[in-house]
C-alpha cells in the first residue's frame, strides 16, 4: 500500500484524540502522529485546512508524506470541520463518522465490525 494514515494531534489530552486512538487501535489500523504543538508547519497546515487548530485531523497521505494525497473538499469559511468527511480528510469525528471514513478508504472491513 502506498498510502498511510496520518493523524494530526497534540501532546496533551483531548477527548477527540482519545476517541480516535481507541477506534484505530480497536480496529488494528496503523497510523502516524504529527503533533501540532511541536511542529509549527503542521500547526499552520491544520489551521489552513480547518480554519481552527482542530485535532485530531486525520488524512490519507502518500507513504512518508504528511500531506493529504489529494486536496480535501473545501469548507465554507468559519464552519466547524467537526465530523465532516472531506474525502481524504476528517476532523474531530465521532465513532460512527470515523468508522465510516475508515471503511470508505479500505482501512477497515465492514465484516470486521461484526
Amino acid at each position: 500500500m502506498d498510502q498511510e494514515l496520518v493523524m494530526y494531534s497534540r501532546t496533551f489530552g483531548c477527548p477527540f484524540i482519545t476517541l480516535a486512538k481507541r477506534v484505530l487501535d480497536d480496529q488494528g489500523v496503523a497510523y502516524r502522529e504529527v503533533y501540532i504543538d511541536r511542529d509549527m508547519a503542521a500547526r499552520q497546515r491544520v489551521l489552513d485546512w480547518t480554519g481552527f487548530l482542530s485535532v485530531p485531523t486525520l488524512v490519507i497521505a502518500r507513504r512518508g508524506s504528511d500531506l493529504p494525497e489529494e486536496a480535501p473538499a473545501a469548507l465554507p469559511k468559519g464552519i466547524s470541520p467537526r465530523g465532516i468527511n472531506r474525502g481524504c480528510m476528517i476532523t474531530e469525528p465521532n465513532i460512527d463518522e470515523l468508522t465510516a471514513w475508515l471503511r470508505q478508504h479500505g482501512l477497515i472491513d465492514a465484516l470486521a465490525e461484526c
